[in-house]
């Protein structure tokens, strides 16, 4: 699973990326300073199961904390984009092609208002966020509607000779976009053009199709950063009833990333997602530092509840992507076959069975399923028994 981190030059999106995962990327306040895409590891939070069966989990990745388990997941920024982007304009292909296997988007946008539509500061209030909202959907849109407009005409003309089946052959013309079949076929009958032949799609037609595959294969999470800025909350709240079709979530990256580095110093202690932090060395802070943590404990967490950086990433998993997460276990004791007790979780879609789940672990697992136990509940699952978030399942196999 990837994740990207997308917007326009200059709204924080560099800071969210680095609040995320914790990676050495370069930020700066000024467009394009972030050329390549840089990859990282963020993390989801779940409960984790070793509250429940009162004991301690270990980890093969990620980690856990207060019996908070945090799993890794992959993440990816790509450098700001521009007003025809997917003409090229700023880099802008390159850019959005970087984007091609990410599984979902977050968007990030200054909600303040202080960056206008070139990526350039601006006094806060005086740029209306919600232009990049539009602006970015439609970049996406055009770029997939390139994607299909390459070797078009040929490729319509030959399916048609042919009679080839539209869902699968419109799939492989989109390949690079890793678009199942079946989404394709669903959206190709719900536009309306499975009533007509392919060789008579025309322009508004291929452009209603790319936006369907954009909302279906990049589904998006708007992170409405900068939300401690004066007077962002009441945009804030315009913007969500100006788009009550969107996900959008408030934040503060900078916040975010400021608490995080503090902890991995060991200076205070604090949780991501939580509304709380413990100064557990006040004489390692500056003057300036506790000054700044006091306007975040004071500003951002009891105002909000939290920064909202790690709620726009389980969003993004949970809700977006709507996944679930389950724990794989070799034995009734919790372990795998080297003792270590609850090692894994993984994140799979909602529906998914036990034998599906038993391939997720191993392809060997998979193929010599014998059956499953529920170890919540002691029970015996057949392989068409569909798992459910927080599921702690050991698999029998034939060896």
């Amino acid at each position: 699973m990837l994740i990207g981190v997308v917007g326009k030059a200059n709204v924080g999106k560099s800071t969210f990326f680095k609040a995320a995962t914790l990676a050495e990327v370069e930020i700066a306040n000024y467009p394009f300073v972030t050329i390549k895409a840089n990859e990282g590891v963020g993390f989801v939070k779940v409960d984790c199961a070793d509250k429940d069966f009162k004991i301690q989990c270990q980890p093969k990745h990620g980690h856990c904390t207060n019996n908070i388990r945090f799993i890794p997941i992959k993440m990816l920024d790509v450098a700001g984009l521009v007003p025809g982007a997917h003409q090229g304009k700023g880099m802008g292909n390159q850019f959005l092609d970087d984007l091609r296997q990410a599984d979902a988007l977050i968007h990030v946008v200054d909600i303040s208002g202080s960056t206008n539509e070139k990526g350039e500061p601006v006094n806060p209030g005086s740029y209306d966020p919600a232009n990049d909202i539009k602006f970015l959907e439609e970049e996406l849109d055009f770029w997939i509607l390139g994607l299909i407009q390459k070797g078009w005409e040929k490729f319509s003309r030959g399916a048609q000779q042919v009679h080839a089946d539209i869902h699968n052959a419109v799939a492989s013309h989109l390949s690079g976009l890793g678009i199942k079949e079946e989404i394709v076929g669903d959206i190709i009958s719900k536009t309306g053009l499975k009533e007509k032949k392919i060789i008579e799609w025309e322009y508004d037609d291929l452009l209603n199709l790319a936006k369907n595959i954009r909302r279906r294969n990049k589904p998006m999470i708007i992170a409405c950063n900068k939300i401690d800025v004066p007077g962002a909350w009441d945009t804030f709240d315009r913007i969500k009833s100006e788009f009550p079709d969107h996900r959008l979530l408030a934040c503060s990256a900078e916040c975010e990333l400021a608490l995080k580095e503090a902890a991995s110093h060991g200076w205070i202690r604090y949780l991501p997602g939580e509304n709380m932090l413990d100064v557990i060395k006040p004489d390692a802070l500056s003057e300036q530092q506790k000054q700044g943590i006091d306007y975040i404990r004071k500003n951002v967490l009891s105002k909000y509840g939290n920064t909202g950086v790690q709620k726009v990433i389980d969003d993004g998993v949970f809700k977006l992507l709507n996944l679930i997460a389950v724990y794989p276990v070799a034995t009734n004791n919790l372990q795998d076959k080297d003792g270590n007790v609850l090692p894994d979780c993984f994140l799979v879609p909602n529906g998914t069975t036990a034998l599906e789940f038993a391939f997720k672990v191993h392809t060997d697992i998979g193929n010599n399923f014998i059956r499953a136990i529920d170890l919540r509940t002691k029970q015996i699952i057949g392989k068409e028994h569909v798992l459910k978030n927080g599921d702690v399942v050991e698999i029998v196999a034939d060896k």
